[in-house]
């Protein structure tokens, strides 16, 4: 007997290897599965300016980002003893807007290389729900705690949303041509938004990426973790205590699925060896001054040595 939905995952026509260097984009659900990959030591970069729920404060910083435009003095505000900036999450700010603003900046730099190596970028969709600025118009990435009367809350169309995802992959692709891309939604639902409104907000993220890319054709592929927490797990028991955010159990058995389609045989062989490895490092000693806790010690370093012959980038 079958007791759950099985999502089938289409074969991925680009695989990722420990010669792969990923760029994690969006919302939460990036910072989760990016995790996962910084513990099995693939390259990878998380959400340099914090998670980033919509698809157009996205294409607005990947925007700036491409063409190297820098933050000025106007793009920053002071609120609650921090400086902030509408474009990039609150996990940024900071006190000082001289060393906030080289920050930012730095960020633009560091990323714009980064995407000139990169050979995948996973983007994770998180709502098609935005609040625009009344002074400006324009659609911001976070509100800091602004009083919510400053701001207009707009729901994007399909077709807004689409837009955006394409430029995104244009702009990247303009400066490295050679990037794969992966689209996924996330399956946090926003439901400070509404039951029904969540759900409209995701169908346009749906629609969007359905209406915007030949998934059989080209280099962007969809990988459903939506479908796969909503319909093979299914179950509160694979939720955090807010019964919204999937827990690391959930978390866990969507990079599993993720790995059936992405991996090379070769590629899961060394993430098991990585995966024994991390397991031992975080072996806590009752009594670390003894002689078989430092034969224990010599053994995982005699273990990393031998795998950093065969891949010569990772850092324990």
């Amino acid at each position: 007997m079958q007791f759950s939905t099985k999502i089938p995952l289409n074969d991925i026509n680009f695989t990722i290897d420990y010669n792969s260097k990923i760029l994690l984009l969006g919302s939460c659900f990036s910072e989760n599965i990016g995790n996962k990959f910084k513990y099995f030591k693939f390259q990878t970069e998380i959400n340099p300016f914090g998670i980033i729920f919509n698809v157009v404060s996205l294409e607005k910083l990947l925007n700036r980002v491409v063409h190297k435009l820098y933050f000025t003095e106007k793009d920053l505000f002071y609120h609650n003893d921090l400086w902030h900036c509408f474009e990039v999450h609150s996990e940024l700010s900071h006190p000082n807007k001289e060393i906030f603003l080289e920050q930012l900046n730095e960020k633009i730099s560091t990323t714009h290389h980064a995407i000139l190596e990169l050979t995948h970028c996973f983007i994770t969709l998180g709502t098609s729900w935005v609040y625009e600025n009344r002074t400006t118009n324009n659609v911001v990435a976070n509100c800091h705690k602004v009083p919510q009367k400053q701001f207009k809350k707009v729901l994007l169309s399909s077709e807004q949303n689409g837009v955006s995802l394409k430029k995104i992959v244009a702009l990247i692709s303009s400066i490295n041509p050679k990037v794969n891309f992966i689209f996924t939604v996330s399956p946090v639902r926003h439901i400070k938004d509404g039951f029904f409104e969540n759900n409209v907000s995701k169908g346009n993220l749906f629609s969007a990426l359905h209406q915007s890319f030949n998934f059989n054709e080209t280099k962007v592929v969809y990988f459903p973790s939506y479908e796969i927490v909503m319909d093979e797990l299914r179950d509160y028991r694979f939720y955090e205590k807010d019964m919204l955010h999937p827990n690391q159990l959930a978390i866990d058995y969507v990079w599993e699925r993720f790995s059936e389609c992405c991996f090379s045989t070769a590629t899961c062989q060394f993430m098991k060896e990585i995966d024994a490895i991390q397991k031992s490092l975080s072996h806590r000693p009752l009594n670390p001054t003894t002689e078989a806790h430092q034969l224990f010690l010599d053994k995982i370093t005699v273990k990393i040595e031998k795998i950093k012959t065969k891949l010569s980038h990772l850092q324990f």
